[in-house]
C-alpha cells in the first residue's frame, strides 16, 4: 500500500513536470516525462495504472504527437513482459484505443492489432482474429517497409481462408501484385529524395521477399484448390518452383516439378496449357522423374491414349500425392479420366474428317451414351467443332463452310493453278531458249 502511494506520489511529481514542458513546447522533456511515467508503473508491476496513465497522458490538452507516439512504442516494449494473458490484451487494447484514428502511430497499430490477432488465433477465435486484422488497410501506410506490408496482407489472407471466406481471401490476395517480388531489392533506391516519406525498416522477424513470394503462392494454391482451378495452381507452384534456393536443390524441386506435371494432366486444353505443358518438357530437371516426363509426352503425342493401362502406371503415384498434397481433392481422379477422354477425342478430329459413333466409342474405351455425351460437352465448351448425325450415328468433325468461305477458297486455288501455269511457261521458255542457242553454236 505504502509503495502505490509512494509511486502515484512520484506519478503526480512527473505530471507537473509534463505539463510544464508541454505548455513551453518542449518536445524532448514531455517525451521524456511521459516515458519515465511508464517506466516508474512498469518497475512497480502496476499495470492497471500503466493504462490509466497511457490514456489519461495521451488525452491531455494540446499533447504532442512524440510524445504520443514515443508513449506507444515505449509501453509496446511491455507487451511481452506481463505476467498472464488478460494482462496483455488489456495493454494491446489500451494502446489500440490510443492509437485509432492517429496517422502518425499507424504502423503501430497495425502491429499491436497484429499481435491481439495471433492471441485470438491461440484461443481458437478465428473469426475475430480475422475481422480484427480486416479493419487496417496496410496499403495506405506510406511509411511501412513493403516486406512488412506483404506479411500483414498475407496473415489476413491466411485467416480468411482459414475461416473460408474465399471470396474476401481473393479481394485481399489483389492488394499484392506479384510483380513486387520480382523487384531486385539491391537495385532499389536507397536514399529518398527530399519530400519523401521515411520509410521506417522492418522488424527482424518478418520473413525476407522471397519467402513472403513462397507463403503468397502457397495461399494462392490453397485459395485455387477450393474451386479446383488446376492451371492457376499450376502456375503458382511454377512461380515456387522458379525460387533459387529451390530450383538449385533437388530434394526441395522434384516434389513441386511432380505437382506441377499432374497439375498440368488436370488441366482442361487450352492455350495456355498447352505452352506450359511444353516450356515444362523442355525443363531439363524433368529428367530427374522420367515417369511424368514420358506422362507429359503422351499428352504431347497425337496418338489415343489407353485409359486403363495409365491408370495402372500411375495409381500409386496419384494416391500418394493425394495423401502428401493438399491440392487433390476426391474430385481429382475424375478429372484425370475425363482429361484423358478429352484428349482423345481431339487425337480423332485430327486424323478422321468422319466417324460412326460406334467406332469412335470403341476408340475412346467407353459406352455410345457416355462418348456422346463427352463429346457434346467438349462442342458445347467450344474445344472442338463437331456434329452428330444420330440416325446414321456418324460424328463429322468437319466446319461447314458459307459461301464467301467456299468462293475464297476457289479464288485462291485458282490463283495458285495460274501461278504454275506461268512459272511452268516460264521455264519451257527459258529451255527453248537454251536449246537454240546450243543449235546456232
Amino acid at each position: 500500500m505504502a509503495n502505490m502511494e509512494n509511486l502515484d506520489a512520484k506519478i503526480e511529481q512527473l505530471l507537473n513536470v509534463e505539463k510544464q514542458m508541454r505548455l513551453a513546447g518542449e518536445i524532448v522533456g514531455t517525451r521524456k516525462a511521459a516515458i519515465d511515467i511508464l517506466q516508474l508503473c512498469f518497475e512497480a508491476k502496476a499495470w492497471k495504472t500503466l493504462n490509466d496513465q497511457i490514456v489519461v497522458l495521451s488525452k491531455r490538452r494540446g499533447q504532442l504527437k512524440q510524445a504520443v507516439t514515443a508513449m506507444v512504442q515505449q509501453a509496446m516494449q511491455y507487451i511481452d513482459e506481463t505476467p498472464d494473458i488478460e494482462t496483455r490484451i488489456e495493454l494491446i487494447k489500451t494502446l489500440n484505443s490510443v492509437s485509432a484514428g492517429k496517422i502518425y502511430v499507424e504502423i503501430e497499430r497495425a502491429r499491436l492489432v497484429k499481435k491481439l490477432a495471433k492471441i485470438k488465433e491461440e484461443q481458437g477465435l478465428i473469426a475475430e482474429a480475422a475481422d480484427l486484422m480486416q479493419e487496417i488497410a496496410v496499403e495506405t501506410f506510406g511509411a511501412m517497409a513493403k516486406t512488412e506490408k506483404i506479411a500483414f496482407i498475407l496473415e489476413q489472407v491466411r485467416l480468411c481462408l482459414d475461416r473460408q471466406d474465399y471470396v474476401r481471401a481473393q479481394i485481399l490476395s489483389r492488394k499484392i501484385s506479384p510483380r513486387v517480388f520480382d523487384i531486385d531489392a539491391s537495385k532499389e533506391k536507397k536514399k529518398p529524395k527530399e519530400g519523401d516519406n521515411m520509410v521506417e525498416e522492418a522488424p527482424a522477424d518478418i520473413p525476407s521477399l522471397l519467402e513472403l513470394k513462397q507463403i503468397y503462392y502457397e495461399l494462392m494454391i490453397r485459395y485455387y484448390s477450393h474451386n479446383n482451378d488446376y492451371l492457376e495452381i499450376c502456375r503458382c507452384y511454377k512461380a515456387i518452383y522458379e525460387i533459387p534456393s529451390i530450383k538449385e536443390n533437388p530434394a526441395d524441386f522434384i516434389p513441386i516439378l511432380r505437382k506441377i506435371c499432374w497439375c498440368l494432366v488436370l488441366a482442361p486444353h487450352s492455350p495456355m496449357q498447352s505452352s506450359l505443358l511444353n516450356s515444362t518438357l523442355e525443363d531439363r530437371n524433368l529428367s530427374e522423374i522420367p515417369n511424368f516426363q514420358l506422362l507429359l509426352k503422351q499428352l504431347v503425342t497425337m496418338e489415343v491414349i489407353q485409359w486403363t493401362a495409365l491408370w495402372e502406371t500411375y495409381k500409386n503415384e496419384f494416391d500418394n500425392e493425394m495423401v502428401s498434397g493438399k491440392f487433390l481433392s476426391e474430385k481429382a481422379a475424375e478429372d484425370l479420366k475425363q482429361r484423358i477422354i478429352e484428349h482423345n477425342i481431339l487425337v480423332v478430329s485430327k486424323y478422321y474428317a468422319r466417324i460412326t459413333l460406334k467406332r469412335l466409342a470403341q476408340l475412346l474405351c467407353l459406352s455410345l451414351e457416355e462418348a456422346e455425351k463427352h463429346l457434346s460437352d467438349m462442342v458445347v465448351t467450344k474445344a472442338l467443332v463437331a456434329k452428330i448425325d444420330r440416325p446414321m450415328g456418324i460424328v463429322c468433325f468437319q466446319t461447314a463452310k458459307d459461301s464467301n468461305d467456299v468462293l475464297n477458297s476457289w479464288a485462291a486455288n485458282l490463283e495458285k493453278l495460274l501461278d504454275l501455269v506461268e512459272k511452268s511457261c516460264h521455264q519451257i521458255h527459258k529451255e527453248t531458249m537454251v536449246h537454240k542457242a546450243a543449235l546456232k553454236v
